[in-house]
């Protein structure tokens, strides 16, 4: 049966499906079927897709002689710095044939965890997908340290996943799914194909990585899951091996484990926001704003009143009316300078003042968590 992936979906794909098992570059059909499996997607808008690719490293390495023993971080980053060059310019060649943008994003773990850098990687995101870009991502393996690396691209895509609140996030593996035991190992292992809760048992499951190019195997697949299935979104895992693995995905000719989540996207990204217990700060806003957030609209500057505390872009905000009456809390949109040099203006004029084009909005309606009107 094919799963239900949602409307945003974010796709990882192993080193060891997209480049040869003898490491002597990309195996370019293999792409150019999963290149046009994603323009089928992306038809009239039905789906926005950001890839997750690994690969850099494996690509890199051959062309610095550096095959055959393991590396160095600093032969890592050195290997990534050649390697995301050609890996980027394959990702743009595959997709190139059915006119498709391809942008490449280079993150580390604290792009993720700091809510700045969060927010602002999420914007771009976001921006690339509304102009019909479909954004390739890899940890920046060049600049990150072994105290900040995410290690493997399983949980870097659960954290993209959890950053854009996507439907989705589909692990392409060189394994169909889950087993009660590695199959590898073990003849009696019996396929999971629905995954409602990740219990202990479930985390029993996983086993090692494979030899090769892969750093992640089930162990980091159950913790993307994790990762992933808390951000409400479901995960899938998949085997990427045989071309137009995306499209026998969808159709439903693919066998898969799926991941299900206790809530959608939305609703798990409030609860997050609901679940902060100290604010940094609050906006007094006035009766016309407030009834606006009430028909759930998101809060413009015009509506600011007051500006109380010292808070950067992207923390926790109280949000309070003329009476004192506390209307919800959000993520804000500027830091608490901004927002009080902002206040009361149209949003024509906020880049007048600022000195640069702001964003618009003072909190968007999605980082905004209402309290109940009764109260």
């Amino acid at each position: 049966m094919a799963p239900d992936l949602g409307k945003i979906i974010v796709i990882k794909i192993g080193s060891a499906l997209l480049v040869d098992e003898a490491g002597e570059g990309i195996r370019t059909q293999w792409l150019q079927s999963l290149a046009a499996d994603i323009a089928e997607l992306r038809h009239n808008g039905q789906k926005q897709i950001v890839i997750v690719s690994s690969g850099a490293i494996a690509i890199g390495r051959r062309h610095l002689g550096l095959e055959g023993r393991a590396l160095k971080l600093e032969e890592k980053q050195a290997a990534a710095a050649t390697g995301q060059i050609r890996l980027a310019h394959a990702w743009q060649e595959a997709l190139a044939h059915y006119d498709i943008t391809v942008a490449q994003i280079l993150l580390t773990l604290e792009d993720t965890e700091d809510r700045r850098r969060h927010l602002n990687g999420r914007a771009t995101i976001q921006t690339l997908l509304s102009l019909g870009v479909v954004p390739v991502i890899n940890e920046n393996d060049t600049v990150a340290t072994a105290e900040i690396r995410f290690g493997d691209n399983d949980r870097l895509a659960a954290r993209v996943t959890q950053m854009l609140s996507a439907d989705c996030l589909i692990l392409f593996s060189d394994i169909d799914g889950l087993y009660t035991a590695d199959p590898r190992l073990d003849s009696n292992a019996e396929f999971i194909s629905i995954i409602p809760e990740i219990t202990p048992e479930v985390v029993a499951m996983a086993g090692a990585a494979p030899v090769g190019y892969s750093s992640g195997g089930m162990v980091t697949k159950i913790a993307a899951a994790k990762i992933a299935v808390s951000a409400g979104s479901r995960m899938v895992i998949a085997n990427g091996r045989d071309h137009h693995c995306l499209s026998r995905l969808m159709k439903g000719e693919a066998r898969h484990s799926l991941f299900l989540p206790q809530a959608e996207p939305l609703t798990a990204r409030k609860k997050w926001i609901a679940a902060h217990v100290k604010a940094a700060g609050s906006l007094i806003i006035d009766e016309g704003a407030v009834l606006a957030l009430r028909q759930g609209k998101s809060l413009l500057p015009a509506g600011l009143v007051e500006v109380k505390g010292e808070f950067d872009r992207g923390d926790l905000v109280e949000i309070i009316d003329q009476h004192q009456n506390h209307i919800g809390r959000g993520l804000v949109g500027y830091d608490s300078r901004e927002a009080l040099a902002i206040k009361g203006l149209k949003t024509s004029a906020v880049s007048a003042v600022l000195g640069y084009e702001g964003r618009g909005l003072l909190l968007h309606r999605d980082d905004l968590v209402m309290e109940s009107v009764n109260e």
